[in-house]
């Protein structure tokens, strides 16, 4: 008779505090992996943005420019530009290799909550408190963005770009999708104001949180309700939220000083993992590891799984 085969390992969620890192630029408004997950952007209200090697807890260029605090930030695919989004309501293009700034963009009647590229990284999406996202032209000259998306009816809190699709979570309590290849939007109606949506991995679901200390998890294309998940609180703050590198968990920030990993198929609560007595404001999941990044206050910490060793031991 034949052996049954052995379990596949379940996924390891990243629990082991490997380093926490004072960035020395006020409060840390957001933390983001680039796109290989080898660095890390913070965004300061010190006005400054600083890019970092996580891992090995070493700062490697401070960019400033911005006028007010940085709130967002985003990385090229190809590591050669930043664009960063803030307080003085400009969205700004950095060269990453120099620290100078390519492009300011102006226009938003409001801060700027939120910035991403495109997968070509020849425009920036921005998205403000003035309840509009726009689209600035990288290589254009042009001062105004190439494109306006003005149907939500209140601000913007989180944009999110697809290779032909852009996902706008607004506090007007809905989750507007632009296809741009169909020239269509679909919008799902949450009800209470939305902080932070994102894709599935696989492109099929979205992911959406809101103050209601809830986060849902939506048929991207039918709208249905797959999941959801609850035990954190979120009821004040603009908060991340995302999915594990293999779409097997939901991850959330929360005001109570934890990251709560969910089980994404059963909707049980995994791990509340304690980072600090503040709240946790925003965290990175790496692109293909289980790491994480998350901020609160003035610093950043990463975790690793427990099973991780340190290159060169464990500094």
């Amino acid at each position: 008779m034949a052996f049954p085969e052995p379990k596949p390992r379940g996924p390891e969620l990243p629990q082991k505090r490997l380093k926490t890192l004072d960035c020395g630029q006020g409060a840390v408004r957001a933390v983001r992996f680039n796109v290989d997950g080898n660095y890390c952007l913070t965004c300061g209200s010190d006005k400054t943005l600083k890019l970092w090697n996580p891992l090995r807890g070493t700062l490697l260029r401070t960019y400033s420019g911005h006028g007010y605090e940085v709130l967002d930030a985003a990385g090229s695919f190809d590591n050669s530009s930043l664009c960063s989004g803030g307080g003085d309501k400009a969205v700004v293009l950095w060269d990453v290799a120099s620290g100078q700034v390519m492009r300011k963009f102006r226009g938003h009647a409001g801060k700027v909550n939120t910035v991403q590229f495109n997968e070509e990284a020849t425009v920036i999406l921005s998205g403000s408190i003035d309840s509009s996202v726009r689209c600035w032209d990288c290589r254009s000259r042009r001062p105004e963005p190439v494109q306006t998306l003005d149907e939500a009816r209140d601000g913007i809190s989180s944009v999110k770009v697809s290779d032909h699709e852009v996902l706008a979570g607004s506090v007007d309590g809905r989750v507007r999708r632009y296809d741009l290849r169909m020239g269509q939007l679909f919008s799902d109606y949450v009800g209470s104001p939305i902080t932070c949506t994102c894709f599935s991995r696989d492109g099929q679901c979205t992911l959406v949180s809101s103050l209601d200390s809830t986060l849902r998890l939506l048929d991207k294309d039918t709208g249905e309700l797959l999941g959801e998940y609850t035990g954190h609180k979120n009821q004040e703050y603009k908060l991340d939220c995302c999915l594990s590198e293999r779409d097997t968990h939901v991850v959330s920030c929360s005001e109570d000083g934890k990251v709560f990993f969910w089980d994404l198929v059963e909707g049980a609560l995994a791990l509340a993992l304690p980072v600090g007595p503040g709240v946790v404001q925003s965290l990175a999941y790496h692109p293909t590891e289980p790491c994480l990044l998350t901020a609160m206050g003035g610093s950043i910490q990463c975790w690793r799984e427990e099973a991780y060793e340190a290159e060169g031991g464990t500094g």
